[in-house]
């Protein structure tokens, strides 16, 4: 690929400030997928903020406890709903549809806090008095730094999370012996100090029940001796310095030093969603302990390396470069956000792009669990939603660029945990519904919950996560090939199919329907003028079953299974109603054409076929794509960060250049607040990049990256689109390791005198690439590059 003029690839790799941060989302993330950071770079009192991936609230006898249905529940009482939603019984439908709700799901823990206070010749640093002053997040290394001088002394902090060796490390040096240092672990949860001879240890007690942040409870937080304990957790640490090293109790101080080592490792009594937590906080203590001792048997360097090289292997697959204004390139990250609100900075969208897959690297490793509402990295012990998996968008969206910017191994967490949760939601499908196969609904947690949550029923009466999450399933064969995740999937592919086949009810014109059924959190006005949320077959819901049963009939295909089931799905299938086209042009919401309570609402639902689906396209279907698009402009940019980030990627299936554009600008403004905001006028980015709903939620980085990634290169129609919503206002980029769906990699050159491509097919397949109206069939080779240039 041909170099790209005007191109500084550090200033899309990399997060530089001048000061330390002083607010958490200022702070700089690492994580190895179990362990989470937070990392301040303070002068002279500094912190890095601690997480467990696996620590949660509560444990299965919880869950249990809070399961219980609110009113009538199976076959007969769906049929009541139903009964009165033919009446026109509006309320009643409401009233009888709560009956099917139980209490609420848990809630991701923040772990701790190591705390540590620097001093540097006796003299403890602070801002104004220190020169220098540096603070990075390198997202190739996936190391942040903190340096700075202080009367002559250079002082360096460097921080990284090791997948390998499964440890936080922390060097700290100077070039002098008059280094400093005081370490201590706290946490919000019940603790207790573990003494070490030369590190530190704290154990832990985890909550029993942890309400949402939004219920009104008189115990919000409750621990419990009884069975329904929840689980033990501890933190080990332990320190190497060429100083003078001393621990009491809950400190360890160095002196006179000129490089100080610590290596910390974490480990939950979590194993799995349906066991007890039983394990000791002592000896959790032990298994974090064994690992930072393996660890420090090891010298730094080695333990950068592995770190490095196994990060860098995935990282260094997919990156974009995008020229952008050359005065940005070595300006601090918060000051390039707040100027891209008046001026083009396309650098950092390369660096948005890039951040996006490093967070999926950092919070999302196989063998782990998915990535929640704030990844991995979660300092409130009462967050927001429970900082829980919420399946009606935005653990999803979280892993739309896992197979698009080739990180498929990332996205083995959320498809292996979408077989837990089947096999928790068959229960469910059956007591709640009377139905087979399996269900879940809008929230999920460590334990697998799968009930709707007590609540308004716009939000808890929506029990499609099963048919939605399924095509992850299906999209990682598409992505990759693989036959054998695909048999290993089947189950529950069926299953979920099972459920919505038994869910759909026949409709007074013959058509196959859904009730009751809402549009995930929005509401429609009612005849009598007020806001209503339960009715008849909302678009999401016959778009995602249509979807699932045409993904299991052709995997049926694929592995040469018969069974009676997936005929009947076809059969069904062709009952399905197209959506429908409404009075404004657009496509509707709901079986009716409802007016909505808030037409700018932020959830896109009723465009699930546009995106991620592909029932919709601009060429196979333009009444539906024109429809779609007419959706968008009523409901308008203004959002929240999640949802402006899934109307980028929408704009881009549309081939809309200029929405993405304006849309991925409106991502980037800084964001307003922290507090919770519902419409979206405190959308965007924190200084650190972390995304606001407000407040923060990584759906939206993961769903930008997704969306910039459609914006270059689309699959989903069969050929290979190159470039199909390029903003004018990138004349110049280059993006590599893009991949289409066959199990092909892409790269794409372009400058305004053309576009080149190389793609590397995984196995011999004939495509098709093109690149606006111009098509080009190409003969591709296993493991052999084909370049296409011009096109």
């Amino acid at each position: 690929m041909s170099d790209l003029v005007g191109s500084d690839r550090s200033a899309a790799q990399r997060l530089r400030y001048d000061r330390p941060a002083e607010t958490w989302l200022e702070a700089l993330p690492l994580g190895n997928g179990r362990i989470g950071a937070m990392c301040f770079g303070g002068l002279g009192t500094d912190r890095i903020g601690l997480n467990d991936e696996t620590l949660w609230s509560g444990g299965p006898e919880t869950a249990r406890l809070l399961s219980a249905p609110l009113g009538a529940t199976g076959a007969e009482a769906v049929q009541e709903v139903r009964d009165a939603l033919t009446a026109g019984e509006l309320r009643r439908a409401h009233e009888l549809a709560g009956g099917f709700h139980s209490g609420y799901c848990q809630a991701y823990l923040p772990l701790g806090d190591l705390l540590m206070e620097v001093r540097v010749g006796g003299t403890t640093p602070a801002v104004g008095e220190v020169a220098q002053y540096r603070r990075e997040l390198d997202l190739d290394t996936a190391t942040a730094t903190a340096e700075y001088e202080l009367g002559g002394v250079a002082v360096r902090q460097e921080v990284f999370v090791s997948a390998p060796d499964g440890v936080l490390v922390v060097r700290l040096t100077a070039s002098e012996p008059v280094l400093g240092l005081t370490c201590r672990l706290t946490s919000q949860l019940q603790s207790q100090p573990h003494p070490v001879e030369d590190g530190l240890g704290l154990l832990l007690q985890a909550p029993a029940d942890v309400a949402p942040h939004h219920r009104d409870v008189p115990v919000p937080i409750r621990y419990s001796d009884g069975a329904d304990r929840g689980m033990e957790a501890a933190i080990a640490l332990r320190a190497t310095t060429d100083g003078q090293l001393r621990a009491v109790d809950t400190e360890l101080t160095v002196e006179e030093a000129t490089e100080v080592v610590l290596i910390l490792s974490t480990d939950t009594g979590y194993d799995g969603p349906s066991t007890s937590p039983t394990r000791s906080a002592t000896e959790c203590w032990a298994a974090g302990d064994q690992k930072v001792l393996a660890a420090r048997d090891r010298t730094y360097d080695e333990l950068v390396a592995d770190h490095r090289e196994d990060h860098q292997q995935l990282f260094r697959r997919s990156s974009l470069e995008l020229p952008g204004p050359a005065e940005n390139a070595d300006l601090p990250t918060d000051v390039r956000v707040a100027g891209a609100v008046d001026v083009e900075d396309p650098a950092l969208v390369a660096l948005l792009f890039n951040y996006g897959r490093y967070l999926m690297i950092a919070g999302s490793r196989s063998g782990g669990l998915p990535t929640n509402l704030q990844g991995i990295w979660n300092d409130i012990l009462r967050p927001p939603w429970s900082s829980n998996f919420t399946v009606n968008i935005n653990t999803e969206m979280n892993y739309w660029p896992a197979e698009t910017t080739n990180l498929s191994e990332c996205h083995e967490p959320l498809l292996r945990y979408i077989g837990q949760l089947a096999e928790a939601g068959r229960p469910t499908a059956k007591e709640r519904y009377g139905c087979g196969g399996w269900t879940a609904h809008h929230n999920a947690d460590a334990w697998c919950w799968s009930f709707p949550v007590e609540g308004d029923p716009r939000w808890s009466n929506w029990p499609m996560a099963g048919a939605w999450l399924a095509r992850h399933l299906w999209d990682h064969y598409a992505f990759t090939g693989d036959l054998d995740s695909l048999r290993e999937s089947w189950r529950v592919l069926l299953g979920a199919a099972e459920f919505c086949l038994d869910w759909l009810t026949e409709m007074p014109d013959g058509t196959l329907g859904t009730a009751p059924s809402t549009s995930p959190e929005n509401t429609y006005l009612a005849d009598d003028g007020q806001p209503a949320s339960v009715t008849w077959s909302s678009t999401m819901d016959l778009a995602l079953i249509s979807d699932l049963f045409q993904r299991v009939e052709r995997a049926a295909e694929l592995l040469d299974i018969v069974d009676p089931l997936v005929g009947e799905l076809s059969t069904a299938r062709k009952r399905i109603p197209e959506p429908a086209i409404g009075s404004r042009g657009q496509l509707q919401e709901w079986l009716a054409d409802l007016p909505e309570e808030e037409p700018h609402h932020r959830h896109m639902s009723h465009l699930v076929g546009l995106h991620p689906g592909d029932a919709i396209t601009p060429d196979g279907t333009p009444a539906l794509a024109a429809a779609a698009a007419r959706t968008l402009e009523l409901r308008g940019d203004q959002a929240t960060g999640w949802s402006l980030a899934w109307k980028i990627n929408l704009y881009a299936r549309l081939r809309d250049a200029a929405g993405t554009h304006r849309l991925v600008r409106a991502f980037l403004a800084p964001a307003g607040d922290t507090s919770t905001d519902y419409v979206g006028s405190g959308a965007g980015v924190y200084p650190n990049l972390f995304c606001a709903h407000p407040p923060f939620q990584i759906d939206g980085n993961f769903g930008a990256t997704a969306g910039i990634a459609e914006m270059l290169l689309q699959s989903h129609t069969g050929e290979i689109e190159l470039l199909p919503a390029l903003p004018a206002e990138w004349p110049s980029g280059r993006v590599t390791g893009l991949r289409a769906r066959g199990g092909v990699t892409v790269d794409i050159a372009w400058t305004p005198a053309g576009v080149e491509a190389v793609l590397t097919a995984d196995r011999d397949q004939e495509r098709v690439v093109r690149h606006g109206d111009d098509r080009v069939p190409v003969r591709l080779t296993a493991g052999v590059g084909h370049r296409v240039s011009p096109i």
